[in-house]
């Protein structure tokens, strides 16, 4: 089962937190990385914007994306939030195992 990295964006901890609590404990990911201090300068509403943000790596398997996917979208804030997902071509075998058997249950 190939490994993904999913990569969000969020406008604080106190907003991410629960999105990442959620999925964790239904096992559509096996873990999170939250990166604080992000600044975003972005095309929004006919003008650029510039915010502080944190973004979030989810690790996952492909089995488990269109679910992680749908329940990061039904409870971010954002009108269209970032939720993309990155294959993981190679890596430590015994990492990459970790993520299929912690996710395994929602698959």
């Amino acid at each position: 089962m190939a490994a993904l990295f999913v990569y969000s964006m969020f406008p604080s901890q106190e907003v991410a937190l629960p999105v990442i609590r959620h999925v964790i404990e239904r096992r559509y990911a096996a873990c999170a990385n939250i990166i604080s201090g992000v600044r975003s300068l972005y095309w929004w509403d006919g003008a650029v914007q510039d915010e502080a943000e944190i973004a979030v790596v989810f690790k996952t398997n492909e089995v488990n994306w269109p679910t992680l996917q749908k329940a990061i979208r039904e409870m971010h804030p954002y009108k269209v939030p970032c939720i993309v997902a990155l294959p993981i071509k190679d890596g430590y075998a015994p990492f990459l195992k970790w993520i299929d058997e912690q996710t395994l249950e929602a698959g």
